[in-house]
């Protein structure tokens, strides 16, 4: 079982490398191109109609309540519903113009607040481009049913040029306005919903520590000042039962003393700041349950948050193998290939995970997604396992390397 996080601009390169769209040229003769492009124009007129109300129903109700708290929300759904517009007239062109162009990728609301997501619909590029697109359509529409009727009684003979000429211009409109956006676009889009991953992410993280300090080192810092202080008050009565509190404390403070390690570790570890990925990766292999092979081929070290990323994602991963994999061995190797950072951790456990279960594995994804970085899971029923993580390099300063 593989599942992977596609890298940006993956189904545009993969529709670029599809079947040219081009028809053949015009012939005197009719043949079924010259029909579809014929059908096209006559529905041209009907299709404006309809987009054409649409849009001016949507927009003169949207902006005449904004005076009200409906108005900008009834927008976002019409520009909702523009975006469906947009993908009926793509297929309509794919059916008869022989038109393939990509279907933009989804507006991605995931974090963020109410207001935030219904920001991020008001301002899409799709749906006001798809708006622009209905609103020229109608005089077009008018345009060339009137001529392709026309032609089809007086200029039948040249007709196949005529229809030629007037649904290349519909090709151009179509690829223009309801293409996906640029690849900028497309990133900045994808960027600013990744950046409400990296949010609740840290959130879910500061509560974490606030519950790791609250259930653990706090309440038992608080016992211990409860020993402390009955200790004091039997020092001169009773020495030795306050001899054993002390101790007992002594022994609470050394517990204390560990779990702050341990929270201060799952934090940012110490080693991994002072000596890097090596030596901190060789650590934490050292608590799994499988014996761990490690190997860190790197000349230099990557930005500080980048290093932590990866420390994170191998040490989630060697946990799962710990509590889930029942592995005997396991290896984890990192190295550099031009300016990204590549993981791989391996496993002979039993297999079958995935990014659906629960062990943290779609976690990992998404942490990755949020910076750009890629996630392959190979694990087939009866192992084993093996995730490559791909994360961008980018130099301690914080430019790409």
């Amino acid at each position: 079982m593989t599942e992977r996080i596609p890298s940006p601009g993956a189904s545009r390169a993969a529709t670029a490398a599809g079947q040219d769209d081009r028809p053949p040229p015009p012939r005197l003769a009719y043949d079924r191109h010259t029909w579809k492009e014929i059908a096209h124009l006559l529905a041209n007129l009907p299709a404006s109609l309809l987009g054409f109300t649409y849009v001016v129903t949507m927009l003169s109700t949207g902006f005449g309540l904004t005076v009200t708290v409906v108005g900008f929300p009834l927008l976002a759904v019409g520009l909702m519903g523009a975006r469906q517009l947009g993908r009926l007239e793509r297929a309509r062109a794919r059916a008869l113009l022989g038109v393939r162009v990509d279907e933009p990728s989804r507006l991605r609301l995931r974090g963020g607040g109410g207001f935030q997501r219904l920001w991020m619909q008001l301002k899409d590029p799709v749906g006001w481009r798809t708006v622009l697109y209905e609103f020229i359509r109608l005089p077009w529409g008018v345009l060339t049913f009137s001529v392709t009727m026309a032609s089809l009684f007086v200029l039948w003979p040249v007709l196949p040029f005529i229809a030629r000429g007037l649904t290349n211009a519909d090709r151009a409109m179509v690829r223009g306005l309801l293409s996906p956006s640029d690849e900028l676009e497309r990133r900045i889009a994808e960027l600013e919903s990744d950046r409400g991953v990296v949010v609740d992410t840290a959130a879910a993280d500061l509560r974490r520590i606030e519950r790791d300090l609250h259930d653990g080192a706090q309440a038992r810092l608080v016992n211990l000042a409860m020993g402390l202080g009955l200790a004091k008050e039997k020092v001169l009565e009773d020495p030795e039962a306050a001899a054993s509190m002390v101790s007992e404390a002594h022994g609470e403070v050394k517990l204390a003393l560990q779990e702050l390690r341990d929270l201060a570790r799952g934090i940012h570890p110490a080693v991994l700041t002072d000596r890097g990925l090596d030596a901190a990766l060789s650590s934490i292999a050292s608590r799994c349950t499988a014996p761990v092979k490690v190997t860190v081929d790197l000349a230099d070290r990557p930005a500080a948050a980048i290093e932590g990323i990866a420390y994170f994602t191998v040490s989630e991963l060697l946990q799962n193998i710990s509590k889930h994999s029942g592995a005997k061995s396991a290896s984890v190797d990192v190295w550099r290939t031009d300016d990204r950072l590549l993981i791989q951790v391996w496993d002979d456990g039993r297999g079958g995970a995935r990014l659906d279960r629960g062990t943290g594995m779609k976690g990992l994804a998404d942490r990755l997604d949020a910076v750009d970085g890629l996630f392959v899971l190979e694990s087939p029923e009866g192992g084993p396992t093996t995730v490559t993580a791909e994360l961008p390099w980018r130099d301690r300063s914080g430019a790409p390397g």
